[in-house]
């Protein structure tokens, strides 16, 4: 097993893992009934702020994606994440757990990234039902 908290609620410091900062502008998609408060409280607490949704309409630093296999194409969902990205931040696509309801098969995340123009650079455990895909857009050769 990697760098994985393992099957237990967030622990203290999950935003910290996912290199969130305070003063971090977060925005985050894909919020529903099933997303992982304790996560968010976490994430919220790292950053010193709330996190913003999809109208914010400024740059942010990083991208919270819930996504579930039934919310529609991944592709389309990364693209529209990115939107607000300021360059070099990372989207983080939270995905439920093998096993769990919604989970989306590895190969499809694999799959869709470089189609959104993003590298898939790191996944951990990051709660009892969620796990975080780290991705990035590719740096261009200067």
């Amino acid at each position: 097993m990697s760098s994985t908290v393992g099957d237990s609620a967030p622990v203290t410091g999950t935003g910290d893992r996912l290199g969130l900062k305070p003063g971090m502008v977060v925005q985050e998609l894909g919020w529903d009934n099933d997303t992982d408060d304790e996560l968010r409280i976490a994430v919220e607490d790292t950053i010193d702020a709330d996190m913003v949704d999809g109208d914010y309409g400024n740059v942010v630093d990083a991208v919270l994606l819930w996504w579930r296999d039934d919310d529609g194409d991944l592709v389309d969902g990364l693209v529209d994440a990115l939107t607000d990205l300021v360059g070099g931040g990372s989207i983080w696509l939270l995905t439920p757990k093998v096993g769990r309801p919604g989970t989306v098969d590895a190969s499809d995340i694999a799959e869709a990234a470089p189609i959104a123009g993003l590298s898939q650079t790191t996944t951990a455990a990051v709660s009892k039902d969620w796990q975080a895909t780290r991705l990035v857009a590719p740096k261009t050769p200067a």
